[in-house]
Order: C-alpha cells, then sequence, then structure tokens
C-alpha cells in the first residue's frame, strides 16, 4: 500500500519561507454555496434514458435500474433491459438487485441508529470469537476503525477463506493469524472487518444484523423490498440475476453470489425505488416524510473522513474513507459521498450524493462490473455541474476496473509449460493431507483412472484438478468471487504451496 508523505519539499520550502515572519491568523474558507439550478438538474435528468441505453449498448450489460432524488423529491427512478438473459421479465423501478459494497454506506446508516452519540463509533468493537494478531489493537480497535477499514487488517482479508466455502464465524475467528499494518495510520479495503464492527453492535443488543437492520432502518423509512439474507434476494419473484461477461461479449446467468458471510459489508439487495428512499433519508438529515429515523449527530459521524484512502495526485484531490463512504471534495469546497458496489460474479452498483446540492443518484446493474454503474452516474453529475460532459467516462472506468481485474492474476502462464518442463514425480509423491491455521485441510488425490492429481480445498471440500506445469509444480483454475484464473501449486518437502493463497505468506500447507 501507498504510505503518505509528510511534508513535500514544497511545504518545507514554504515554511522556511515564513519562519520568523509574524503573520496574521488565516481566515477559514468561505461556506460553499449550492451551484446547480433546477434546471441543471432537470437538464441532467432528461439525458439519463439516453445516457443508460446508450451505455447498455456499448457494454451489453443486460439490466439497470437508476434512481434519482433532489429537494427531497424522487425526481426519476426507471429500470432498463432484462432481469435474466433468456428471459423476457423486464427490469423495473421494483425489481430487487444485490447491491454488493453499496451495503456499506446502508449499513453504518443502521450503525448510526442504533448508537446513542457520536462519540459510541469510538468504543471497542467487541465480538465473541474476533480477534487480531496484536492484542494490543484487539483491546483499542473501535467500531469506527473497523468501518473505515484502519484496523491494519490486510486488503479484503477473509475473502478467499469466504471463496472457499467457510461461514462468517470461521472467518471472524481467523482474522487474528492476518498480519497487521500499523494501526490507525493505514487503509485497507476490508469486508470482514467491517462485517465484524456490525455484527458487534448487534450481538451487544442480542439480536441478529437483519433484524436490527429492519427495525432501525428498513421498516421505519418504507424500505419494503430491502434485505441483508440472500434468501430474500433468492426468493424475491422480481429479482435481477447477476451475469458475466462471455468471451464473445455476451453475457449469461452463470454463477449465484450467496453473501451471507459478510451481509453488513455485502449482503444487501435492494430496488431503485427503495434506494431512492435511503438517499432522500440520507440527504435529509436523517428525516424522511417528516419522520425522524436516525439521529442528525450520528449519521452525520458517518460522513467524516477518518483516513486517507487515495493520496493526493496530480490535480492534488485527495480521497478519504469515512464510516462506509467514500468522501471527496471539489473545487468549491463541497463535500461528494460516494460508494461502488461489485461482484465479479455478476453485479455492479453505484451511490453518489452532493448532499450541499440535496441531489443523488443511485445505479443498479446485473452485470459484472465493466464501468456502466460509476460512469451513468459520473456522467450525471458531470452533466449537471457544468451542462455537458468533460469526459467520456464509460471507457475511464472500464479501463479502472479491468486494471484491477489484472492485478491478482499470476504473472507466470500456467497454460502454457516451458518447453523443457521437467517431468512430475510419481502421484504417490504429492498425494496425501496437509493442513494450513489459517486454510484448514487440503488433500491431494490421485485419480482412480490414472487422469492426474485433484487438489481440494475448504470446508465442503471443493475439487480443483491440477495440472502439470514445471516439475513439482502444478496449477488449477481458480474459482469464486476472487478468481484470478489460472494459479501455481508447489510441492516441497512435505509441505504444497498455492500461490493464490499466500498472501501474507499464509498460504503453504503442511503434510499430515
Amino acid at each position: 500500500m501507498r504510505k503518505l508523505r509528510a511534508l513535500t519539499a514544497a511545504g518545507v520550502a514554504a515554511l522556511l519561507a515564513t519562519a520568523g515572519t509574524a503573520t496574521a491568523a488565516p481566515s477559514p474558507p468561505p461556506t460553499p454555496k449550492p451551484l446547480i439550478s433546477d434546471q441543471q438538474v432537470d437538464a441532467a435528468v432528461r439525458r439519463l434514458d439516453r445516457t443508460v441505453t446508450d451505455m447498455m449498448r456499448t457494454t451489453g450489460v443486460p439490466g439497470v435500474s437508476v434512481a434519482v432524488v433532489h429537494d427531497d423529491k424522487v425526481v426519476y427512478v426507471k429500470g432498463f433491459g432484462l432481469r435474466r438473459v433468456g428471459e423476457k421479465e423486464s427490469v423495473g423501478p421494483d425489481t430487487v438487485f444485490q447491491v454488493a459494497s453499496l451495503s456499506k454506506p446502508v449499513s453504518s446508516t443502521v450503525v448510526a441508529g442504533v448508537l446513542k452519540e457520536p462519540a459510541d463509533f469510538d468504543r471497542r468493537a467487541e465480538l465473541p470469537g474476533f480477534a487480531l494478531k496484536d492484542p494490543w489493537v484487539t483491546d483499542h480497535v473501535s467500531t469506527a476503525d473497523l468501518l473505515s477499514h484502519r484496523s491494519g487488517l490486510p486488503d479484503h482479508a477473509g475473502d478467499l477463506l469466504e471463496d472457499l466455502g467457510y461461514d462468517q464465524t470461521y472467518v471472524l475467528d481467523h482474522l487474528r493469524l492476518e498480519p497487521l499494518t500499523a494501526f490507525r495510520a493505514s487503509y485497507a479495503y476490508t469486508n470482514f472487518g467491517f462485517t465484524a464492527a456490525a455484527e458487534a453492535i448487534a450481538k451487544a443488543r442480542g439480536t441478529s444484523w437483519q433484524k436490527l437492520a429492519d427495525d432501525t432502518l428498513f421498516k421505519p423509512a418504507g424500505m419494503t423490498h430491502t434485505s441483508t439474507e440472500f434468501s430474500a434476494f433468492d426468493e424475491a419473484p422480481d429479482h435481477a440475476a447477476t451475469h458475466v461477461r462471455n468471451p464473445d461479449g455476451t453475457w449469461s446467468p452463470r454463477f449465484v453470489r450467496d453473501p451471507d458471510a459478510q451481509a453488513p459489508a455485502g449482503g444487501v439487495s435492494s430496488t431503485a425505488r427503495d434506494m431512492a428512499r435511503w438517499m432522500r433519508l440520507q440527504l435529509g438529515d436523517g428525516t424522511l416524510d417528516g419522520k425522524r429515523i436516525i439521529p442528525a449527530d450520528t449519521l452525520a459521524r458517518t460522513h467524516l473522513p477518518e483516513i486517507v484512502s487515495q493520496p493526493a495526485n496530480a490535480t492534488g484531490k485527495t480521497g478519504f474513507y469515512a464510516l462506509g463512504w467514500n468522501v471527496s471534495y471539489d473545487d468549491a469546497g463541497r463535500v461528494r459521498l460516494s460508494h461502488s458496489g461489485a461482484f465479479e460474479l455478476g453485479a455492479n452498483t453505484n451511490v453518489t450524493m452532493l448532499p450541499l446540492e440535496e441531489l443523488g443518484i443511485v445505479v443498479l446493474t446485473n452485470g459484472a462490473p465493466v464501468g456502466v454503474a460509476d460512469a451513468v452516474a459520473l456522467d450525471f453529475f458531470d452533466f449537471a455541474e457544468h451542462g455537458k460532459t468533460t469526459a467520456d467516462w464509460l471507457p475511464l472506468v472500464a479501463a479502472l476496473y479491468a486494471q484491477l481485474d489484472e492485478a491478482g492474476r499470476s504473472p507466470t502462464d500456467y497454460a502454457h509449460p516451458p518447453a523443457a518442463a521437467k517431468a512430475a514425480k510419481a502421484d504417490s509423491a504429492y498425494t496425501g493431507t496437509y493442513d494450513n491455521p489459517y486454510y484448514g485441510k487440503a488433500t491431494v488425490t490421485a485419480n482412480p483412472d490414472g487422469g492426474g492429481l485433484t487438489l481440494s480445498l475448504g470446508p465442503k471440500p471443493e475439487p480443483y484438478p491440477l495440472t502439470h506445469y514445471d516439475g513439482d509444480v502444478f496449477s488449477f483454475e481458480t474459482a469464486g468471487e476472487n478468481a484470478v484464473g489460472r494459479t501455481g501449486v508447489t510441492f516441497a518437502d512435505d509441505t504444497l504451496r498455492v500461490e493464490y493463497l499466500d498472501g501474507g505468506h499464509m498460504g503453504t500447507f503442511t503434510r499430515q
């Protein structure tokens, strides 16, 4: 992870230049003022139909649902395309989508509704079975630390355990083995750290996270089609199947993503109409239809930056993470709140709000992330602010997602063994049961028909056929939300190391 720089050379020079010089105390910057007129919003709304349909045509994403709120009114809500490729049912404003990580600001809203005062976010997050590698950090890590990804846990800690089939209890219990970076001084996005904070709040009140979310937010806000349980999404008559893109550019509903293990971080399902009610609540400082739902002060705390998530770039802009929200500031000093959600197995979402303008948009899609949800939101605000678009947002966002997708892939092309590859040993040299304190058991078996070896991983062992690469190195095709294509398996003495599980040097299994 990139580290913050304390002072730039220019900053040091400026300090030296003013040293010993008496100057008046600096004046605070002027309070930002609204800059977007009703007419500008109306113009941006009018072109949304074309924007969405054009981006769907370019990418092939099957279904999209969008809502816009302005001045406490829903000024646009509409569905486009199909709920499921190959069937005729269309997407509407009440079609239920999995919102993926857009769950985080929804869940922090629930937490804000439970806590009595903003300072309660800074209290220790206590959850049975949850600890971090450093006992001191365990004793001091707060709800705010975990909701803002500054606990020191590594990026996406625990996600691979979920992919292998482990449940929430197992994953949270085993986070104690993850190596830590600097507490409260480093940012790393962690679904299960976030989940631990939310579950701690629910457990302290003797209830489940779903019931807490229902009683605190969904029912009072009239979000009648919103849930944190996969079963509710799966059983909804009007729900959007998840889709992935095929090599030929078509889309198929090939996978089902059950995110119950990380429900607070990624398990919410909702509709554009329900999410519009939630945005009105957010922009209304916790009130909706004249009724107080969430305390204003605790909700406001969720919007305050807690950690730098994106250090300043060449334009001088810096990105922050608050409690379930990405936070940035524009040249006019206006705060922008946003969050994206993405399931590689078939969903992409975005919410973006300018609170000063009382303006927000939510975009839900049923396709793996190729940029549509984020680009629709960026295009909308760009046009609302400038009366035109200043960039072609879709290819820019699509390139970022493609870059993220490639980042986790192995530098080794396991599909093409070297021309002078060494032969493998006899199958019996590799077969057996191996163990790992974090990932559990791995078994290697020889196929009875002489067809090679199979590696099995997870609590309900999933088989992965091994393909020989070179000497004692084999490979297999990864699966699940965090799949990275082919990965290597290296045998040495009485161990095997799985390359894509080896973040933090935790991917070595020892023969039993």
